[in-house]
């Protein structure tokens, strides 16, 4: 990244951007002024990431409805601003109609935290295709692969991998309109560069594998891998190639695409390519697998996922191949059918609701009525290691009825909550029914970022500073340790109850 003149730094600063920033990352934020956070209003989490999280929010100003992407950087740490500020640099360069936009950056002065604002997507591809009931016709598959592979051409065209493609990755407005997000891991690249890159990237499920291997010198063609693998899973209803391990990825692909040939293996110069290379030659088997597939369908994925990268072809040429001008063709994004909020995090919570109630009601295949429940197993994304919403779930358990258990052996669950306090509501949101609107206290940063909330909007007033982070975290734990109580004593009471009525 280029440095900028000292000139143009001391301008960024007095137009309001952080010293830290402008010194590190002034290119980034070149001819940019940076938003006011009490211009916006944080609704709810909606994601939630290694490094980052991401709430829909609203713009008072401009009366819409936003996402903000939260970064947190540890003790002005250089290098990681300058990672951001590559993310930055990316977004700004592209502009294409299935690239979600890049609209500003919200930046604390005192604390290390940036706010990145993005036009809000209702669903994410993973969201959506895990919700009961949803399943997608060829023309609305054909339609989600042609706006993904247009999205692609654009990134490539102007020297960009995106290096991250997945389904949750995929963002889907109600317009049916499917934009690619979260460059992260983004890099420029030149095809003609010796310069080595990293071969750590790539979600498992999605990695080519030269990747795998050790590969340093790579280029379009470990996106197009990526299309290949979101192609067959649209088609087969989940992952096609779902390795606990990068031992066990690989496998998984020579087992469908046959292992390389004597003559890759020589001249790759791979740094994993002793230790990772099978024992035994595997035949590819892929036509074979998908046969009851449509053929256009089928030859494009086995263009997609061949194992040499050159094989690969780009994706200007996937978009000319006879998958989108054989019957059916792909239907236009307006005419997709209109879905409720979706995104990953709700199937994750659903698998993970669907998992406790298995647990209390006994037998490892028990199931719980969809329809009655709203719950579904997803098969798109692996069982949630930890609830990123555990506090948000805390307060709306707190605001229950205190005799009723969430999980009781007796009564069932209650199908609404009461409202944790007051504000308007949105009716378009999927967990309408079960979440109320976050206390403003929520909505305001602990650090020094200072968001609206909606009874400051009302009283034309700016929200007031929070208190220290010391008094917020202390009362926070003691507010989970009474719910802890509360839940326990409850659920006890329950549990005598039903020993009580079993005995009697």
């Amino acid at each position: 990244m280029a440095k900028i003149p000292k000139a143009i730094e001391a301008e960024q600063v007095a137009a309001g951007w952080p010293s830290w920033l402008a010194m590190a990352a002034g290119e980034a934020i070149k001819d940019w002024l940076p938003k006011r956070a009490n211009n916006f209003i944080k609704l709810e989490k909606i994601g939630q990431g290694t490094y980052s999280s991401v709430y829909k929010a609203r713009d008072i100003v401009r009366d819409k409805v936003v996402a903000l992407k939260r970064v947190t950087f540890d003790n002005q740490d250089t290098e990681s601003i300058k990672f951001m500020a590559r993310e930055i640099l990316v977004l700004r360069r592209l502009d294409h109609p299935n690239i979600v936009k890049l609209e500003g950056l919200i930046i604390s002065q005192a604390s290390c935290t940036m706010y990145l604002v993005f036009e809000y997507m209702e669903h994410d591809l993973t969201g959506l295709a895990s919700r009961p009931g949803t399943s997608f016709t060829e023309p609305q598959m054909k339609c989600y692969m042609k706006q993904l592979l247009s999205g692609l051409n654009h990134c490539h065209s102007n020297g960009v991998l995106h290096r991250d493609i997945k389904g949750s990755n995929l963002l889907i407005d109600n317009n049916g309109v499917l934009k690619i997000a979260d460059f992260g891991l983004s890099v420029f690249f030149d095809s003609q560069s010796t310069v080595p890159m990293t071969s750590r990237v790539v979600t498992l499920w999605y990695r080519p594998p030269e990747l795998l291997l050790g590969a340093s010198q790579y280029g379009a063609e470990v996106d197009l891998w990526s299309a290949g693998c979101i192609l067959g899973e649209l088609y087969a209803g989940k992952p096609i190639l779902p390795g606990k391990t990068e031992v066990e990825q690989l496998h998984k692909i020579f087992k469908l695409c046959g292992s390389p040939s004597k003559e890759y293996w020589n001249n790759s110069h791979l740094k994993h390519s002793a230790s990772m290379k099978p024992p035994q030659a595997y035949e590819r088997c892929l036509r074979e697998q998908y046969n009851d597939l449509p053929r256009a369908a089928v030859e494009l994925m086995d263009t997609l996922l061949s194992i040499d990268p050159a094989g690969r072809g780009t994706a200007a040429s996937a978009l000319n191949s006879e998958f989108f001008t054989t019957r059916p063709l792909p239907c236009d994004p307006s005419s997709l059918p209109k879905y409720p909020p979706s995104k990953e995090i709700d199937s994750k919570m659903r698998e993970e609701e669907a998992r406790r109630q298995r647990v209390v009601f006994g037998g490892k295949n028990r199931t719980i009525d969809s329809e009655t429940k709203g719950l579904k197993q997803s098969w798109v994304v692996p069982s949630a290691k930890a609830n990123a919403e555990l506090v948000m779930s805390l307060l709306r358990k707190q605001s229950r009825s205190s005799s009723t258990c969430s999980y009781s052996l007796v009564s069932k669950r209650t199908s609404n909550s009461g409202p944790i306090t007051q504000g308007p509501r949105f009716p378009n949101s999927k967990r309408e029914k079960h979440i109320s609107m976050i206390p403003s206290e929520y909505l305001t940063s602990s650090g020094s970022i200072e968001f609206a909330s909606y009874k400051h909007v009302e009283e034309g007033k700016r929200a007031p500073k929070p208190e220290s982070s010391s008094q917020d975290k202390s009362s926070a734990d003691e507010l989970i340790k009474k719910l802890h109580r509360d839940q326990l004593g409850s659920c006890k009471l329950e549990h005598s109850k039903a020993s009580a009525l079993i005995v009697s």
